[in-house]
């Protein structure tokens, strides 16, 4: 990690993905979208590991894993963390 490993922001939203990932796998039953939202997550973590992700990339990345799991219940609280780490990164420019 080149330059991350002060930015407690990253810190915060690797732990939050790390948490996510573990209750998705650990979800019982068939989740059709679980292949995308495994493959999101990871590229996630990978983003903010390589240095200061961009927020339109995280937020991106939020849509479509929150499409993926977003109906589960048992992963609306690992999912709003992620939400609050990434709004941690700023707000995305009004265009």
């Amino acid at each position: 990690m080149t330059g991350v490993g002060s930015d407690p922001r990253v810190r915060e939203l690797r732990v939050a993905v790390a948490r996510l990932r573990r209750q998705l796998a650990l979800l019982p039953g068939e989740l059709p979208d679980r292949t995308a939202a495994d493959e999101e997550l990871a590229a996630l973590d990978a983003m903010v590991s390589h240095g200061a992700p961009e927020v339109a990339r995280l937020r991106r990345s939020l849509l479509l894993i929150a499409g993926a799991v977003g109906s589960v219940s048992a992963l609306a609280a690992a999912l709003s963390e992620v939400r609050e780490r990434i709004d941690h990164f700023g707000e995305l420019p009004r265009g």
